[in-house]
């Protein structure tokens, strides 16, 4: 991945958080630096730790015919918040609320950037 499509994700990632803290009670972020600092760890937890979660979620993700996801995605919201004193998730359905709007942002920002 280029230099620039992974600063592009980062930002996207950071807006989706940003968004969340603004929209979801009980999302907060202390400044634009726990932001970027939140967006890229999070880039982390899903590139190493979200994969053995789906991988171990499988069969109850079928079951919900993907739904878990949305739990899965909110467990990593809620690691990311665990390991960064700036970011700050209260309870489960805060997660969950964050982990629906940095989907949206993300999903909004591939609809926008794909190319035919």
């Amino acid at each position: 991945m280029a230099l620039g499509a992974f600063l592009l994700r980062l930002l996207v990632g950071a807006g989706g958080l940003w968004l969340a803290s603004k929209v979801v009670p009980g999302v907060e972020l202390h400044g634009a630096v726990d932001v970027l600092a939140a967006a890229l760890l999070l880039g982390v937890v899903n590139a190493l730790v979200r994969p053995l979660i789906v991988l171990l979620t499988l069969p109850v993700t079928l079951l919900t015919l993907g739904l878990f996801l949305l739990v899965v995605n909110a467990a990593s919201i809620g690691l990311t918040a665990a390991l960064l004193n700036g970011f700050e998730v209260h309870g489960f359905w805060a997660a969950i609320g964050a982990a629906v709007v940095t989907g949206a942002v993300s999903w909004a920002a591939n609809v926008v950037s794909r190319k035919d």
